[in-house]
C-alpha cells in the first residue's frame, strides 16, 4: 500500500508559483497563519483517503489531531485517532488523550500494545524506543488495512529532527507521515498555537513513556513501571510539574533519583516525607534528589 509523503518548501511556506515567500515581507502573525493553513490543506489531502493519527495525548500529537479536525471542516474525509495502552504508558496520558479527542470531536480508539512481549524491548538498551514504535506502527498498519484507510501520521516535529530518535527509524520503515516536521513546526510554535486556540493542553509538560525513567541497561518489568507511575502521581498531586522519577539498580539494591526543575526543588522538599515513605514501601533502598535538576535524557547518563 503506497503512502507517499507530501512535502513543501524547506521553510514550510510556498507561494502560488512554487517559489518561497520572502519571510522579511511577512509579519509574524501572517507567517504563523500561512504555515498553519498549509498544514491544514495537506492534511485535507490525506483525509480524503483516510487518515489515522497515532495519538499519545501529548502536546504535539494533540496539535496534529486538532489541525486534522480543522481540515475535516473544509472537506469530506475520514479521521481516526488510536492511543496505545500498556504498562509503559502513564494512566494520566491515556486519560488526557481520551478527554482531548472528545473535546474536539474525534473518535479515539484505545488499543492494547504488546511491546512487553518483546524481549528486545524489555532488556532496555539504546534501541528500546525502536521496538516500542515498531509495535505502535504495526498496530496502525493493521488498523488502516482493516478500515480501508491509507495514511498514518504521528507527532514528530522539526525540533525532534535535532535528536537521535530510534523510534523515528521505525516510522520511516512503516511509511508513517510526519507533517509537523515537514512543515517546520517546532515544539515552541506548537505550544503557541495551542495557547491561541485556548487549549489547556498547551501547558502540559513533556511526558515520554514510563520506560524512559529506567536507567538504560536495567531490565524493565510492569511492576517497576507501575511503581514509578504511582510515585510520579504522588508528586504531581503535590504540585510538581517538571520532574522525573529515575529508577536505578546496581544489581544488589534499587534506588530512586528524583530530577526536578530547579525552581521546583523547594516544593519537592515539602513532599519529602510522603515520597520517601512510599518509595521505601516499594522496596527502594535510597531516595535521592539530583541537585543538577531535571534534564531530558536523564536515564541515559
Amino acid at each position: 500500500m503506497s503512502r507517499t509523503r507530501h512535502c513543501i518548501t524547506a521553510n514550510g511556506i510556498a507561494s502560488h508559483d512554487g517559489l518561497p515567500f520572502d519571510r522579511t515581507r511577512m509579519t509574524t502573525a501572517a507567517l504563523r497563519e500561512t504555515k498553519l493553513s498549509n498544514l491544514i490543506s495537506e492534511l485535507g489531502v490525506f483525509l480524503a483517503d483516510g487518515l489515522v493519527i497515532a495519538f499519545s495525548g501529548g502536546v504535539d500529537s494533540s496539535f496534529l489531531l486538532w489541525a486534522a479536525t480543522e481540515a475535516r471542516k473544509l472537506a469530506d474525509g475520514r479521521l481516526l485517532a488510536i492511543t496505545t495502552v500498556s504498562p509503559s504508558v502513564p494512566k494520566k496520558d491515556v486519560e488526557d488523550a481520551v478527554r482531548f479527542a472528545e473535546r474536539i470531536g474525534v473518535d479515539c480508539e484505545l488499543v492494547e500494545s504488546g511491546e512487553f512481549g518483546d524481549e528486545r524491548y524489555l532488556r532496555n538498551d539504546a534501541m528500546r524506543c525502536y521496538f516500542c514504535k515498531s509495535e505502535l506502527f504495526q498496530i496502525s498498519d493493521a488498523t488502516i488495512q482493516q478500515r480501508d484507510f491509507r495514511y498514518v501520521a504521528y507527532g514528530y516535529t522539526a525540533t525532534d529532527m535535532g535528536d537521535t530518535r530510534p523510534g523515528h527509524r521505525a516510522a520511516n520503515e512503516h511509511g508513517v507521515l510526519y507533517p509537523l516536521a515537514d512543515h517546520g513546526f517546532s515544539k515552541d510554535e506548537i505550544r503557541e498555537h495551542m495557547h491561541l486556540q485556548g487549549f489547556e493542553m498547551a501547558e502540559k509538560p513533556a511526558s515520554p513513556c514510563l520506560s524512559s525513567r529506567v536507567m538504560t541497561g536495567v531490565r524493565i518489568n510492569s511492576a517497576m513501571l507501575d511503581g514509578i507511575d504511582e510515585l510520579e502521581t504522588l508528586l504531581r498531586n503535590g504540585g510538581l510539574r517538571v520532574f522525573r522519577v529515575r529508577h536505578h539498580d546496581d544489581g544488589e539494591s534499587q534506588f530512586i533519583r528524583l530530577e526536578v526543575a530547579p525552581r521546583e526543588m523547594e516544593t519537592a522538599m515539602t513532599l519529602k516525607e510522603d515520597f520517601v515513605a512510599e518509595a521505601k514501601r516499594r522496596g527502594y533502598r535510597w531516595v535521592t534528589l539530583d541537585l543538577e535538576g531535571y534534564r531530558t535524557g536523564g536515564a541515559n547518563r
